[in-house]
């Protein structure tokens, strides 16, 4: 079992920034990838970005360079650093964890969301 915990969003001004954490506790080992999604009402969750176990960071395209994944295994924890955030970012940001325990089965595990408001 694998517990996330995000925390980190807030209120901001266009242009500027927020730093997401999200805190992995539980059988941390056995966490893989891990992924930030974000979902605004009205449209499907979706991905912003992954990270690898070694750290290999990837990124979908509407971030446009502007965010930035990494993690610190010692800590258990993942961050989502964004800077130059429009309004269009507003959203609840959720923390997802690839994880295989054993077995022939891998889980999913996700966090309980963090809002990010983003003021034009």
């Amino acid at each position: 079992q694998v517990q996330l915990v995000e925390s980190g969003g807030g209120l901001v001004q266009a242009g500027g920034s927020l730093r997401l954490s999200c805190a992995a506790s539980g059988s941390t080992d056995s966490i893989y990838d891990i992924h930030w999604y974000r979902q605004t009402p009205g449209k499907r969750r979706e991905l912003v970005a992954s990270i690898s176990r070694g750290g290999s960071p990837n990124y979908t395209d509407f971030v446009k360079g502007r965010f930035t994944i990494s993690r610190d295994n010692a800590k258990n924890t993942v961050y989502l650093q964004m800077d130059s955030l429009k309004p269009e970012d507003t959203a609840v940001y959720f923390c997802n964890a690839d994880a295989n325990e054993g077995g022939d089965n891998w889980d999913d595990y996700w966090g309980q969301g963090t809002q990010v408001i983003v003021s034009s």
